[in-house]
C-alpha cells in the first residue's frame, strides 16, 4: 500500500481558488496538511468586477476543518504580490497551482481585441507572473511543484474558443520548457486538461452531465502532482468525471526527400498519403528525439 500523501510544513498557492476547481484543489491540499494561500480576485467568469468574499469563504472552510490558510485577493497579473503574501504568511512556497481563468467565447470572425486580450492576460500572462515570482524561491530551496491548467479546447480545438484554446495550449508549451529547466533543481512541472462542472462550463455542458462532473473529481490528480510522491514532469493529463489519462504527441514516420536535389509541391502531393500515415508512429519526448528523423534523412543523402 502506498504511503499517505502529506504536505507537512509545505505551502501551496492555488490561484482562482474562490470556487469551482480551485476551491476543490485548495480544500483537498488543506486536508492533506498543506498551508494554503487561497487566491481569488472575485471577478465574474468573464473577468469583470472583484470581490473578497469568495476567497474568504474558502479560507473559513479550511480553518473550520482545522486547516491553515490565508486569503489573497490580488489579480494574477500581480503575481509577485501573491507570492510575497505567501512568504509573509508562511515563509516559503512549495507548490503552485495555476488555475485562475476566464472565458470570453465568440466565433473568430466576430472576435474583438476585448475578447482576446483579457483571456491572454489572465491565462497566459497571469500564470507567467505568478510562476516567475515563485520560481527563484523554488530554485533556492531545491524543491518545487508547478501545475498549469490547460484544456481539451487547446489540445483539440473548440468552436468559439480561439482565444481560450490559444492560451491553454500555450500553457502546455510553458509546462514543457519549465520542466526541462526545473528538473535539476527538483522542480517538477505538469499540466492538466480538466473537465469539471463549474461556473465557467455551466450552460456549455448538459445539465445531467454537469452534475456528475464534480470539481472534486479533478483535485486528487492535482494534489498528487503537487506532492513529493510524484516523480513525473512535463506531463499533460486529461481528467474529469473520475477518469484520468495521459496525453502525448504522436507523429507519422514521414517521408524523406533528397535535400541536394530538392523537391516540388507536386512531390509533396504525390506522397501526401504516406506523409499522413500514422502506421508505425513515433512519440518524440523532446527536441533531440524530434530531430532524429530529419538528421537521418540528411545522413541518408550525404555525399
Amino acid at each position: 500500500m502506498n504511503a499517505a500523501i502529506r504536505f507537512q510544513d509545505q505551502v501551496v498557492i492555488v490561484t482562482g481558488a474562490g470556487g469551482g476547481l480551485g476551491r476543490a484543489h485548495a480544500l483537498l491540499f488543506a486536508q492533506h496538511g498543506a498551508k494554503v494561500v487561497v487566491n481569488d480576485l472575485g471577478a465574474s467568469a468573464h473577468g469583470e468586477g472583484a470581490s473578497a468574499s469568495a476567497a474568504d469563504q474558502v479560507v473559513a472552510e479550511i480553518r473550520a476543518a482545522g486547516g491553515s490558510a490565508v486569503a489573497n485577493h490580488d489579480s494574477v497579473s500581480e503575481g509577485g504580490r501573491i507570492v510575497e503574501h505567501a512568504l509573509d504568511a508562511f515563509g516559503r512556497v512549495d507548490v503552485l497551482v495555476n488555475n485562475a481563468g476566464i472565458l470570453r467565447d465568440r466565433a473568430f470572425h466576430k472576435m474583438e481585441d476585448d475578447d482576446w486580450e483579457p483571456v491572454y492576460r489572465v491565462h497566459v500572462e497571469g500564470a507567467y507572473k505568478v510562476t516567475r515570482a515563485a520560481w527563484p524561491h523554488m530554485r533556492e530551496q531545491g524543491y518545487g511543484r508547478v501545475i498549469f491548467t490547460a484544456s481539451t479546447s487547446g489540445i483539440y480545438g473548440n468552436f468559439g474558443q480561439a482565444n481560450y484554446a490559444m492560451a491553454k495550449l500555450g500553457l502546455y508549451g510553458l509546462t514543457r520548457t519549465l520542466a526541462v529547466e526545473g528538473r535539476k533543481h527538483n522542480i517538477l512541472v505538469n499540466a492538466i486538461a480538466p473537465t469539471g462542472g463549474t461556473r465557467m462550463t455551466e450552460g456549455l455542458i448538459p445539465a445531467q452531465l454537469f452534475e456528475q462532473l464534480k470539481p472534486e473529481l479533478v483535485s486528487p490528480l492535482v494534489v498528487y502532482l503537487g506532492s513529493a510522491a510524484c516523480a513525473d514532469s512535463a506531463g499533460l493529463f486529461e481528467v474529469g468525471g473520475g477518469w484520468i489519462g495521459r496525453t502525448r504527441w504522436e507523429r507519422s514516420p514521414g517521408v524523406g526527400f533528397d535535400p541536394r536535389a530538392g523537391f516540388s509541391p507536386e512531390d509533396v502531393a504525390s506522397h501526401w498519403q504516406q506523409i499522413c500515415d500514422f502506421d508505425g508512429a513515433v512519440h518524440p519526448a523532446d527536441n533531440i528525439e524530434a530531430l532524429q528523423a530529419l538528421m537521418a534523412n540528411l545522413k541518408q543523402y550525404a555525399l
